[in-house]
């Protein structure tokens, strides 16, 4: 039953360790970003600029169809034309950064469905907007590895002024001079750069949702920002994993699976997780619990 049921689609079918290989990649690269969006009070930042990945995705389409390193190029400019837009609108005018990357976001995204739908088939947009897991080849494989490896060494060289910004935001810019806005700009260039691997797994769509919500599980265990990012990302690899299975199982699609997996998890941490949730809530003294 074990055998069957949770081991042998991965020992038997390359397909299914492929998208497993690939899905863990971009878990381990998209969770801990996640969490500092979560503590930036960014969460749907990361909704606009994974949709703002699109239109490039759909003109890299437009110009070589389903070539992995053309498309990556794509979301990869479009990511970041869209949020270095919307931070320079935030600067010049009296719009804050997230009513301009909502506005850009809207945008992009209608712009992106129409040139998709405009050059291809109905199943070529499926294919943009809810990604192909288990279509997943080495070089897919190889590259979300590859991207995930980066993204973890881009976040460790400014874990340290992340946490400051989110600890003190007025100090960090008080005595860091630009250091603090120089480590905004790379670490929305990370989430791009996670979304656009997230892409290539999970569509545009369904992407951000292996970023925000492992790290809204983690909210509810942890209450130190290492501990957050620990729990994130075993949140993340069990809903890759037990999204996969009933994928498999149950015929359905993986990425919107996984995604479903993972909004379970939330929705049982926020029940019972023993930081801030509603059984801890709704308990005497809870806040003072070690």
């Amino acid at each position: 039953m074990i055998w069957e049921g949770l081991l042998a689609p991965f020992v038997e079918l390359v397909f299914m360790r492929r998208a497993l290989v690939g899905t863990l990649a971009v878990a381990l690269a998209a969770a801990p970003v996640g969490v500092f969006l979560m503590l930036r009070r960014m969460s749907l930042a990361g909704d606009a600029i994974a949709h703002g990945i699109l239109p490039g995705v759909a003109v890299a389409y437009l110009l070589a169809g389903l070539s992995l390193y053309v498309l990556t190029l794509g979301g990869l400019v479009a990511g970041l034309l869209i949020a270095g837009l919307a931070g320079l609108v935030s600067r010049v005018t009296v719009l804050r950064e997230d009513a301009s990357l909502a506005s850009f976001h809207l945008v992009a995204l209608a712009a992106g469905v129409l040139l998709v739908s405009a050059g291809g088939s109905r199943v070529d947009l499926l294919h943009v907007l809810f990604g192909s897991v288990l279509a997943l080849d080495d070089g897919a494989v190889l590259m979300l590895a590859g991207v995930a490896t980066a993204a973890v060494a881009i976040l460790a060289v400014i874990y340290r002024v992340l946490v400051l910004e989110c600890a003190d935001p007025s100090f960090l810019r008080t005595v860091g001079g630009p250091a603090g806005a120089w480590a905004h700009h790379v670490f929305l260039a990370l989430v791009v750069l996670c979304l656009v691997a997230g892409f290539h797994a999970m569509g545009t769509l369904m992407a951000v949702g292996i970023m925000i919500l492992p790290a809204t599980v983690a909210r509810f265990w942890a209450r130190t920002i290492d501990r957050t990012i620990a729990v994130a990302v075993a949140a993340a690899a069990v809903a890759v994993v037990a999204g996969l299975l009933l994928s498999y199982h149950a015929d359905l699609p993986p990425g919107p699976a996984i995604v479903l997996v993972a909004g379970v998890l939330y929705l049982a941490s926020l029940a019972f997780g023993p930081c801030g949730g509603l059984r801890a809530l709704a308990t005497p003294n809870w806040h003072y619990r070690a």
